[in-house]
């Protein structure tokens, strides 16, 4: 695992437990950069207390975080810099807490905002590195709310790998190269 300082926006996607936060967490450390974490995540019951705990304690006591589940784009511009490594885990939570909040109409332009201060941060060379659930190699879901986040999720995937410069997907905590910036657009 090595941080290509040439390649400022990272996306990293995998399934549950694959080690993409790990990755993420190591490109992290390997940028020499202060690293700033936004987590997205929300503590709503004791499982998720768990997960949030573990995390917590595999992360650099150093690092800097910022616990941000709604205004990402704000979060990521407010922590970003030249000098900074910004870390955010994870998207899907993001996407969720979006369609589960009650200003959810509120969720396209949430995205949009996002998708501009990645692309300002890719504009300034500050480096970013953004961790996702891929969700979309399931079926299709049964109800309406699971069908929206597996769609929302799979549509913000193709704009965030579209304006990063390096897409790695993880599975057994093995990183597969989808796209680098020596790699043609397609």
């Amino acid at each position: 695992m090595s941080a290509d300082t040439g390649t400022n926006i990272q996306f990293i996607l995998g399934g549950a437990r694959s080690g993409k936060s790990r990755l993420a967490e190591g490109l992290a450390q390997e940028s020499g950069l202060q690293v700033h974490y936004i987590a997205t995540a929300e503590n709503n019951d004791a499982e998720m207390d768990a997960r949030i705990t573990q995390h917590q304690y595999d992360r650099p006591t150093h690092w800097l975080l910022t616990e941000e589940p709604l205004n990402l784009a704000q979060a990521i511009e407010d922590a970003m810099n030249t000098d900074t490594c910004v870390l955010v885990d994870c998207l899907t939570l993001w996407v969720s807490n979006w369609l589960c909040s009650k200003q959810s109409d509120q969720w396209q332009a949430q995205k949009q905002n996002l998708l501009g201060v990645l692309q300002k941060a890719a504009e300034a060379k500050c480096q970013v590195i953004l961790v996702s659930n891929e969700v979309g190699h399931g079926i299709v879901p049964l109800g309406e709310l699971s069908r929206s986040f597996v769609d929302e999720s799979g549509w913000l995937h193709q704009e965030v790998a579209k304006v990063a410069h390096r897409v790695e997907f993880v599975m057994a905590g093995l990183p597969l190269t989808l796209k680098s910036k020596d790699c043609k657009k397609t």
